[in-house]
């Protein structure tokens, strides 16, 4: 596995506050988040950007959003939240490793950004 940030947290090297494990996923709160509720989701299978994903892992992205909305429904969003994946440099990406934010206790404004 790739050395990211969130390849240490999955192997237990980084603390972090933990909402979901699965053997495909985990998702945990973001240490700078950008909404009341901010976790983020992420498949423990590297996968470096969602502009590299293949059709093979189709069945692992649906996990991440599944996951996503019944982690939202857990932490109490019924009023809604946002999901969110940045691609690449100009779409906001900063780690090397695809993750699903999951953003919300707050109303969301649009366009987003």
């Amino acid at each position: 596995m790739a050395d990211t940030i969130f390849a240490r947290i999955i192997r237990g090297e980084i603390p972090a506050r933990i909402v979901h494990d699965d053997d495909l996923c985990l998702a945990f709160h973001d240490v700078a988040p950008q909404a009341p509720v901010h976790v983020l989701v992420i498949p423990k299978q590297p996968i470096a950007s969602l502009a590299v994903a293949t059709e093979a892992d189709a069945t692992l992205l649906g996990h991440l959003m599944v996951v996503a909305t019944k982690v939202a429904a857990t932490l109490g969003l019924a009023d809604g939240y946002r999901l969110v994946v940045n691609c690449g440099l100009d779409g906001g990406q900063t780690v090397d490793h695809l993750h699903v934010h999951l953003l919300g206790g707050r109303a969301m404004g649009w366009p987003p950004g």
